[in-house]
């Protein structure tokens, strides 16, 4: 039932991402035009993440911020460099659209634990590092339920939980609330590494649940 499951995921995946690029195309390409006057040429971001079983891959994004620096060559504040074109983006998630090309690829799913940094892998405890046995998502339980209104240890919790209760509802569930708060522009447009501070690891009793 796993692996039947598992099969009709990465079915719908392909091809709910392949549609969906060609039905946002325009949109996309509108937004990539804007972004490579506004960001010298550079319209998208990329970086290094773990994806399943930690295996690293290159997630894709359109970029939102500027590579300004100061006297010092110093990458400026966050809030100096951030492009008005990409906070919308960001207000309403679309600078995560790119990474319907990562689904597509294969390296992530539609729903799933979000991609996080390699340099985390060495720092979870043995219960968060089960969030690393599925493919990563674009969303998630996590990502539904606070983001980064919630720490990282109970986000943690959100994703181990997802993967120890998959199922077809489950997806069904995050896909409908993610919905919910992209419309509303509540929790899910903001960024794990802009809007919170770096996991430095866990000093709790891992989650059971």
């Amino acid at each position: 039932m796993k692996n039947l499951y598992k099969i009709l995921k990465r079915l719908a995946d392909f091809l709910a991402c392949l549609i969906g690029l060609i039905i946002i195309s325009p949109l996309l390409l509108t937004l990539i035009v804007i972004l490579v006057i506004l960001n010298n040429g550079k319209p998208f971001f990329y970086q290094p993440r773990a994806g399943l079983k930690g295996k690293p891959f290159t997630i894709i994004k359109l970029k939102t911020m500027t590579d300004k620096t100061d006297a010092n060559g110093e990458l400026l504040p966050v809030a100096e460099r951030i492009t008005k074109i990409g906070s919308f983006c960001r207000k309403y998630s679309l600078d995560e659209l790119p990474q319907l090309i990562n689904v597509i690829k294969g390296d992530m799913s539609l729903i799933g634990p979000r991609p996080l940094l390699i340099k985390y892998l060495e720092l979870y405890n043995e219960e968060q590092i089960k969030r690393q046995d599925v493919l990563p998502g674009i969303t998630g339980w996590a990502q539904v339920n606070g983001r980064n209104a919630i720490s990282w240890e109970q986000k943690f919790d959100f994703d181990v939980y997802y993967v120890k209760h998959q199922s077809l509802l489950l997806d069904l569930k995050i896909l409908f609330k993610t919905v919910e708060k992209v419309i509303g522009s509540k929790d899910i447009n903001n960024s794990e590494e802009v809007d919170m501070p770096a996991f430095t690891g866990s000093k709790k009793e891992p989650s059971r649940a």
